[in-house]
């Protein structure tokens, strides 16, 4: 098993830059493909971003190709969503999942463990 603890949220304004972590425990985080994903008010969750377990690759929504980057430390049980240029509509919250697959993709129901999530508000 692992758990996962998000940090990094909070306020920012609209073109400004946050950076996302999320703590992983247990020796065993290299085996995790990971992933963000996000839920704004009255929505449903929904995809931002994953990383293989590796580092090797990396996949993004649309909507934020280009403005943010994940990445991982497998030494450090950490990984991070880079986001700038932020736009009001980034507003949400945001979780990191974990899944013991070389890769999870971007389907919310093939990761099995969860963080509780940090709040990322954009004003504009």
């Amino acid at each position: 098993q692992v758990q996962l603890v998000e940090s990094g949220g909070g306020l920012a304004q609209a073109g400004g830059s946050l950076r996302l972590s999320c703590t992983a425990s247990g020796r065993t985080f290299s085996t995790y493909a990971m992933a963000w994903f996000r839920q704004a008010p009255g929505k449903e969750r929904e995809f931002v971003a994953a990383i293989r377990r590796d580092g090797s690759d990396t996949y993004y929504t649309n909507s934020v190709k280009g403005r943010f980057t994940i990445s991982r430390d497998n030494a450090k049980n950490m990984m991070y969503l880079q986001m700038s240029s932020l736009k009001p509509e980034d507003t949400a919250v945001y979780y990191c999942a974990a899944v013991a697959l070389s890769w999870g993709g971007s389907d919310d129901t093939e990761y099995d463990y969860w963080g509780q999530g940090t709040q990322v508000t954009v004003s504009s």
